[in-house]
């Protein structure tokens, strides 16, 4: 992993630097995809503003990992923010207009975090960095767009879950954290991220590489797991495809 380690810091340092940017801007959520983004950002060097936005949920994990990382690299100056306030006064207007969707919330709670860090990247000549893993941004579609989609670069899209968690072992992030069911922190109710999905990542990445390799499944227990993550693919497939554009070809 360690190789993989270097690689990815190296394509961060190179990026910020050929757009020079001084400054990246992550949010942390105690989840292990934002723990090891956050970690890589860090080791690149290049000041690093995690932040811990809060918008009710627990966020032990998110304050722990962001204290861990303010103590063990000099280049870090970590924030924590509580956005319920704003998000509240969100809720009410929505709720006058009937716009009360929870699913819809959840997704706006993404999106507000998004807007912060946008803040602040910009008010530090910096980029927003993003947390997505490759089975989420590129097989099933599970963040929300314009939310935690709305990022300048992705370290580790192209990893699998199962690789961030090896590469999150080789890091040495809090056992705590890497023990920590997935989840979104983006209901109340705390529900994780195969509750929603229905399907372990295990799972999702055996699935989606039968899928890229059109494999033949047979056995019943895949068969099933594989109808949801196509189902789970195709209802978000419009977030991973370009926003579609009306040709007006003919007419030139």
């Amino acid at each position: 992993m360690k190789d993989r380690i270097d690689h990815i810091v190296k394509w961060i340092k190179d990026y910020a630097n050929k757009y020079n940017k001084t400054t990246l801007v992550i949010g942390v959520s105690g989840g292990i995809d934002s723990a090891v983004a956050s970690t890589l950002c860090a080791m690149t060097g290049i000041k690093v503003i995690p932040i811990v936005m809060s918008i009710k949920n627990k966020d032990t994990l998110a304050l722990e990992h962001a204290w861990w990382l303010d103590e063990n690299f000099d280049n870090v100056s970590r924030r924590v923010i509580n956005l319920e306030k704003i998000f509240h006064e969100f809720e009410n207007a929505s709720n006058y207009l009937g716009a009360d969707s929870k699913l819809a919330f959840a997704n706006s709670r993404s999106r507000l975090r998004m807007m912060m860090l946008y803040q602040v990247a910009q008010s530090n000549n910096g980029l927003v960095v993003g947390t997505g893993n490759k089975v989420e941004d590129f097989g099933v579609g599970f963040y929300t767009k314009y939310g935690d989609g709305g990022v300048d670069i992705s370290p580790i899209a192209d990893c699998m879950k199962t690789d961030v968690w090896k590469i999150a072992k080789e890091l040495n992030i809090l056992q705590s954290i890497q023990e920590a069911k997935p989840t979104d922190g983006l209901w109340d109710d705390g529900r994780t991220d195969e509750d929603q999905l229905g399907v372990s990542y295990e799972d999702l990445e055996k699935s989606m590489k039968q899928d890229q390799m059109n494999a033949i499944v047979t056995k019943p227990s895949d068969q099933e797991k594989m109808k949801i993550y196509i189902k789970h693919r195709k209802q978000n497939l419009h977030k991973m495809e370009p926003i579609p554009v009306c040709s007006m070809e003919k007419f030139k």
